[in-house]
């Protein structure tokens, strides 16, 4: 249990390294990677929960990061969109044209290679819901949905 003063300062294993944040105990952990470390490839979008655009994996997991405080983050791996480095997903996405204007594509891609990695196998029903839990309002789900299944074929690697 940590005890948080009004400024803090607090290491995060963000896509494997150890870094320094200087926190309050109300800080939103989308604001903090993107204010303080740079990882602009969480986008803020609706900052409610419902577009997933700030989607980051928590310890493997989809989880949109403007519900998140970041305080809630000690102690876990929190991978953004920056630390897939060239992940199955990024190459899938290119070649069946899975984004437009790109705004939501970092959100997609991680919540998209988290299904990949946490369900290898599943079945069209569960892919359906899990882009559900994201909103593109530039392209159809039909080539977000070709990519993750391209991936899911092994038809990308």
């Amino acid at each position: 249990m940590y005890s948080l003063k009004e400024k803090s300062v607090i290491q995060l294993n963000i896509n494997g390294e150890i870094r320094d944040v200087v926190l309050s105990p109300s800080d939103i952990l989308m604001e903090t990677l993107r204010g303080q470390l740079g990882l602009t490839g969480v986008k803020p979008g609706c900052e409610n929960g419902d577009c997933g655009a700030c989607t980051v994996l928590v310890d493997g997991w989809p989880v949109k990061s403007c519900l998140m405080l970041t305080v809630e983050a000690i102690g876990k791996q929190i991978t953004t969109v920056e630390g897939l480095k060239n992940a199955p997903i990024q190459k899938a996405f290119i070649e069946k044209f899975g984004f437009q204007c790109g705004y939501c594509t970092s959100g997609f891609l991680m919540a998209c290679h988290a299904l990949a990695t946490i369900h290898p196998d599943p079945p069209d029903i569960l892919i359906d819901d899990w882009l559900q839990s994201n909103i593109c309002r530039c392209t159809s789900y039909e080539e977000i949905g070709n990519a993750i299944r391209a991936v899911l074929s092994g038809e990308i690697s």
